[in-house]
């Protein structure tokens, strides 16, 4: 059976029956809203400019030959359009669903673009530059692409929102009175994207009823904390009054781990604060707890990032690694690569690929004992790997499979431990750190966190920077670590 699922089915030993049964009914995976209304954006940029440029193609380059102009016209008019149908709200996920409603907006948008268009060529004395024909073609034909594309999404969308590809999946935290209103509050906004998958909460079925608004209680906060790792969960609404400050944050500590959006609700509360401190779920207002580290597209482009420097690495890399596999070939019996699972995002299971520096017979998968400077099980090529992290290098097909980024927090083996404890045991939070998936390199790594962990100030200081890292994340944040990593593994003190 395949490590995730493995992992998964261990986990689903520790929820109830019932919240087993709702994982089942939901899919693995589904479109968020924010990624929908993205792709509207991109689908519509790239198909009014390559409106203007089909109308050049066909019409103009016959008669008058190529002109870089129309190329750059075009997509300049396209860019600027979609920027007029953002500022006129034309991306609402309520937008999309309702073109009809939307479409006199989209087309005065349009119009706009062609006026502003019109007044700069005839500023800049540019108009005897560009086919008439070609400006009145286009516009028409934006305005028929326009037509179809709206109705296009708008089918698409009400076809997901049915079958539950497009939706916000949301936990009730806590349940009793406070929990109805919510979801009662949640159940009467228009065009609700919401889904509220079931209701956890710690107290007994005489305090919280197992049945609140037509929903089940599914268990207890640690049963949520397993029943987030076994299908995707967008949000945890909190449905308690600020005034049960102590609970909050006895509920937040067991959380935070998770990477998922968490807020309180704030509609039935008399305080209030500054607007930006909330978002809202139509008219209800939540107060943002925690939101999930990378997200939407930015979990695109860090996909991207990895796909794009991980193919680069391997190119770049490949002569050291095939030198490598010959060398432990000739050095030792075994394969040249070594297997261990680890965890990875969101507590999951995987397999990360080294080349194994161990005596085949004497290697450790679960790292039960940590490698020791002068360790006996480690063969005289793979002591020189270690110490130059050559051994780490085909784990940029871990990259480029996906369950593995270039950068963020090291993946720990299974039963890794600081002075016979685990890790999670040493630190408090320690869960949090798989908030993202984790990477090849990482913050901690090139701050000198690596290597052995016989002290818990050791990992104490590596999950301290790991979590600076999930904070602070950014894709030129990747690209300064990445190209850091190469200067700062010079220093191999701690490597062995």
């Amino acid at each position: 059976m395949p490590d995730d699922e493995t992992s998964k089915k261990e986990t689903a030993d520790k929820v109830s029956k019932l919240a087993l049964q709702i994982t089942k009914q939901l899919g693995d995976e589904n479109y968020s809203p924010a990624m929908i209304t993205g792709m509207a954006r991109i689908c519509e940029f790239a198909g009014l400019g390559m409106t203007g440029i089909v109308v050049f193609l066909v019409y103009v380059l016959p008669r008058s030959g190529f002109d870089t102009n129309y190329i750059i016209t075009s997509l300049a008019a396209a860019a600027l359009a979609v920027i007029l149908f953002q500022s006129s709200d034309g991306y609402l996920v309520q937008s999309l669903r309702s073109p009809i409603r939307v479409f006199p907006r989209l087309f005065a948008c349009w119009t706009i673009t062609f006026a502003i268009m019109a007044l700069l060529a005839f500023f800049l004395k540019m108009g005897e530059e560009y086919s008439r024909v070609w400006f009145a073609t286009w516009y028409i034909g934006g305005c028929c692409y326009l037509f179809v594309a709206r109705s296009s999404i708008s089918f698409m969308i009400r076809r997901w929102a049915r079958d539950g590809t497009m939706e916000r999946r949301a936990v009730i935290v806590g349940g009793g009175k406070s929990a109805e209103q919510l979801i009662r509050a949640l159940e009467i906004q228009p065009d609700n994207d919401v889904r509220i998958c079931g209701i956890f909460d710690d107290r007994s079925d005489r305090r919280s009823p197992s049945i609140i608004a037509g929903y089940p209680k599914l268990g207890n906060i640690d049963e949520l904390v397993e029943f987030a790792r076994l299908v995707r969960i967008d949000m945890l609404l909190i449905s308690l009054p600020f005034t049960a400050e102590k609970r909050v944050m006895e509920l937040l500590k067991k959380l935070w781990v998770l990477p998922v959006d968490i807020r309180l609700a704030a509609h039935s509360n008399e305080l209030r604060f500054r607007p930006r401190t909330y978002s809202s779920i139509g008219d209800v207002q939540m107060l943002d707890i925690f939101d999930r580290p990378i997200n939407d597209w930015d979990s695109v482009a860090k996909r991207l990032f990895d796909i794009v420097f991980s193919l680069l690495g391997i190119i770049a890399f490949s002569p050291i690694m095939l030198a490598t596999a010959i060398a432990i070939k000739l050095n030792s019996r075994g394969p040249v690569l070594f297997v261990q699972k680890r965890h990875g995002f969101n507590n999951e299971i995987i397999n990360v690929y080294k080349f194994r520096s161990m005596y085949q017979d004497q290697s450790d998968p679960g790292a039960r004992v940590l490698a020791t400077k002068g360790d006996p099980r480690i063969t005289s090529v793979g002591r020189f790997i270690r110490r130059t992290s050559i051994d780490e290098l085909p784990q940029f097909f871990n990259a480029l499979i996906g369950n593995l980024s270039l950068v963020g927090p090291r993946p720990h083996a299974l039963h890794a431990q600081s002075e016979n404890r685990y890790y999670d045991e040493v630190v408090d939070g320690y869960f949090a750190r798989h908030r993202v998936k984790p990477g090849v390199t990482g913050w901690a790594q090139i701050n000198g966190w690596r290597g052995e962990t016989d002290r818990d100030e050791k990992i104490k200081g590596r999950i301290a920077f790991d979590l600076y890292y999930i904070e602070n994340w950014s894709l030129l944040f990747d690209l300064k670590i990445l190209l850091l990593t190469p200067i700062r593994l010079f220093n191999t003190e701690n490597a062995y």
